[in-house]
């Protein structure tokens, strides 16, 4: 017997909101942690404001961030931290395509789709 449409509705508004809950804090706890590693390595180093010093290439693509924190440098673990706030409502939207194509509901799966391209498209487009 399958459950009534209300049920598995509210099923699913609850697995999103836990899944943003949980990508949120997840990436704050990374952020917060990069950023007490910064402070402790270069927390009493005074900035130069005469010469302007870019970032390294490596924090221009995924695979750049996720080397450097795996390193344990702390700019790339808030770097990740950052990606994993991006990724959160991707991951949404994912899910929520799941979601609607385990209800049947093809039209809200296509539009969810089109959605995650638009998403997809922007994201690989900066870099």
């Amino acid at each position: 017997m399958k459950p009534p449409d209300s049920y598995s509705d509210y099923k699913l508004e609850q697995w999103i909101g836990n899944l943003l809950r949980i990508g949120v804090f997840l990436a704050a706890a990374v952020v917060l942690i990069g950023g007490v590693m910064f402070l402790a390595q270069h927390g009493s180093e005074h900035p130069d404001y005469n010469s302007f010093h870019a970032q390294t290439n490596a924090f221009r693509s995924v695979t750049g961030v996720v080397k450097d924190a795996a390193a344990h440098d702390s700019r790339g673990i808030i770097q990740l931290g950052l990606l994993l706030l991006i990724f959160t409502p991707i991951a949404r939207v994912i899910f929520s395509a799941m979601g609607f194509a385990v209800e049947r509901d093809y039209l809200y799966v296509a539009i969810t789709l089109v959605v995650l391209g638009v998403l997809l498209y922007s994201l690989l487009k900066l870099s």
